[in-house]
C-alpha cells in the first residue's frame, strides 16, 4: 500500500501528503502563505465547507485551524471567519532567499462562464439512478449498439424535451453525442457532404464551435449585432451559407434572448432557402425572473436542428448531448457518428435514463436554479455596493452575467484580476475577428465556484472593479 497520497481542496488547490490528514492539511497551509499564494488577509472557507470539500471531518479541519491560529500562522475572529494572518513567516526564515517565481498556473478563484457549480453534482442519486440502470441492462447495451445511442435514453429525452422546453422529438429523430462539439462536429460534416459551403455564426461567441464548422471546410461568416440582438435579416445575404448556429433562448455570452420577430425571420429564412437552423439551447433550464423562452425548434422541426447538453445542469465530465433532427437528416447524422470517434458510454447513457424517469434530474435542476438565483442576486448587490460604476446584465436567466465596465477599463480590470488570482474573462474573449467592438465589460461565470468559494470569489471580483 503506498505510503502518501495526495489530495486536493477544491477551493484553496492545496496538496495534501502523507497518512495523516490534519498534519498534512496544516503543512499545506503553511507552505501556501509562505510561498505568498494565499496573501495576507485572504478568507478561508469555513471548516465545515472546507471538511466536505475534503471529504474529512469538520473536527480535523477545525482542530488544523485552531493550530496555525495559535502559531500565528492565522486568525480567527467572530463575525470575520478564518484567515491569513499578517506578516505570517516561518521562525526558521532565512534572512536571504531567492525571489519567489511569479504565480502561475491554477488561479485562486475562478469566475469563467460555461461551467456549473461541480461539487453540486448529485452523486448519490446518480449512483441510486446508475444501479437501477445496471441491474435491469439487457446483455446487448454491453455492446456496440445504434449509432443513435441507447433507445431507453433517446425515449426518456423526447418526453423530457417535449415537456420542458416546447421539443418536437421522437426518439428515431435524436442522436446521443459525446458533448455539444461532438454533435457540432457531425453536423459540420453532413453540411459539408451535402454542399453546404459556409454556416453563418452570431457575433460573440464560443471561438471553439466557430472552429469546429471551420475544419469540417465550411466558412462561417459572422453576422452583426444591433441593441436588438444578432441580426438575422442579414442571412440571406451570405453567399453559399446553408446554415447558422445560434443561442436564441439566451445569448451566449451577452445574455439576451432572440427577439419573437427575429426567430420568426430565422426559421422564414430556413424555409425559404433550404438552410438549417442549428439552436445551441445550452442552459435552457436556467430562467429566473421570466416565463421560460421555449426551443427555436418549436416553430419548424424540420428546419430547426435542436442541440442540447448535460454539461451545464450536470457536469461536463459526462460527456452526455444530444441533436434531435429533422427527418431526412437523422439517417445521415447517424451514419456519420459511425465514422468519428468519440460517443457516450451505454452504462452512463442508460443512467441519464433513469435519472430522467425517476424525476431526480427535475428535482436537481429545480434546486440549482434555486442556488444559482440566490448567487445571481448576491452578485447583484455586491456590485452595486462595491462599483456603483458597473451595470450588471443579462441576469435574466442562466448561470452567468455581464457586467458592463466604465470605457476603458477591461484590458486594467482583466489584469487586476490575474493579479489577484482571479480567472475571469471579459466580453472582447468571445467577439468573431469581424464583428464589432461591444462596451466594455466581463462575463462572470457565477455557478462556477462552490458554495465554499463562492463569497471568496465573489470578494475577489469586487475588489478589482474600477
Amino acid at each position: 500500500m503506498p505510503n502518501d497520497w495526495a489530495t486536493f481542496g477544491a477551493d484553496l488547490h492545496l496538496e495534501l501528503r502523507g497518512t495523516r490528514l490534519r498534519a498534512g492539511l496544516m503543512d499545506a497551509l503553511r507552505e501556501a502563505v509562505r510561498s505568498g499564494r494565499l496573501e495576507a488577509g485572504t478568507r478561508l472557507p469555513s471548516s465545515r465547507s472546507l471538511a466536505a470539500d475534503l471529504g474529512t471531518a469538520r473536527n480535523t479541519v477545525a482542530d488544523a485551524y485552531a493550530e496555525l491560529v495559535a502559531e500565528g500562522w492565522l486568525t480567527a475572529r467572530q463575525g470575520s471567519g478564518t484567515r491569513v494572518a499578517r506578516r505570517a513567516e516561518p521562525r526558521d526564515r532565512p534572512r536571504h532567499r531567492a525571489p519567489t517565481p511569479p504565480a502561475t498556473a491554477t488561479p485562486v478563484h475562478n469566475l469563467k462562464a460555461g461551467t456549473p457549480d461541480l461539487a453540486a453534482f448529485p452523486r448519490a442519486d446518480w449512483l441510486k439512478a446508475y444501479r437501477r440502470a445496471l441491474t435491469t441492462a439487457p446483455d446487448e447495451a454491453f455492446g456496440y449498439g445504434d449509432p443513435r445511442g441507447r433507445p431507453e435514453l433517446r425515449a426518456a429525452l423526447a418526453e423530457y424535451l417535449a415537456r420542458a422546453r416546447g421539443v418536437h422529438a421522437r426518439p428515431e429523430r435524436i442522436v446521443v453525442c459525446a458533448g455539444f462539439a461532438h454533435g457540432l462536429t457531425l453536423l459540420g460534416q453532413v453540411l459539408r457532404d451535402r454542399g453546404v459551403r459556409a454556416a453563418a455564426v452570431e457575433p460573440y461567441g464560443l471561438g471553439l464551435h466557430a472552429d469546429v464548422l471551420a475544419r469540417a471546410g465550411l466558412d462561417t461568416p459572422a453576422l452583426l449585432l444591433d441593441e436588438r440582438g444578432t441580426r438575422v435579416e442579414e442571412l440571406p445575404s451570405l453567399a453559399g451559407c446553408g446554415a447558422v448556429l445560434m443561442t436564441a433562448a439566451h445569448q451566449f455570452p451577452l445574455g439576451g434572448a432572440l427577439p419573437p420577430d427575429r426567430r420568426a425571420a430565422v426559421v422564414d429564412w430556413a424555409r425559404a432557402s433550404g438552410g438549417l437552423v442549428l439552436e445551441d439551447d445550452y442552459d435552457g433550464e436556467f430562467r429566473y425572473d421570466r416565463q421560460p423562452v421555449g426551443a427555436l425548434q418549436g416553430l419548424d422541426p424540420e428546419r430547426v436542428v435542436y442541440l442540447g447538453t448535460a454539461s451545464k445542469s450536470l457536469a461536463p465530465g459526462l460527456r452526455l448531448a444530444w441533436a434531435v433532427l429533422p427527418e431526412g437528416l437523422a439517417d445521415e447524422v447517424a451514419a456519420a457518428k459511425g465514422t468519428v470517434h468519440g460517443a457516450s458510454s451505454a452504462p452512463d447513457q442508460l443512467a441519464f435514463a433513469e435519472f430522467l424517469r425517476s424525476g431526480a434530474y427535475d428535482r436537481h435542476v429545480r434546486a440549482m436554479r434555486l442556488r444559482y438565483r440566490r448567487r445571481r442576486d448576491q452578485l447583484v448587490a455586491a456590485v452595486a455596493a462595491h462599483a456603483p460604476a458597473t451595470r450588471v446584465g443579462g441576469i435574466a436567466a442562466g448561470l452567468h452575467a455581464v457586467l458592463t465596465l466604465p470605457p476603458g477599463t477591461e484590458r486594467p480590470t482583466l489584469r487586476a484580476a490575474a493579479r489577484h488570482g482571479l480567472a475571469v474573462q471579459g466580453v472582447s474573449h468571445y467577439r468573431r475577428p469581424t464583428a464589432a467592438p461591444s462596451p466594455d465589460a466581463l462575463v462572470v461565470g457565477y455557478a462556477t465556484p462552490s458554495d465554499s468559494a463562492w463569497p471568496g470569489a465573489l470578494e475577489a471580483l469586487c475588489g478589482v472593479l474600477p
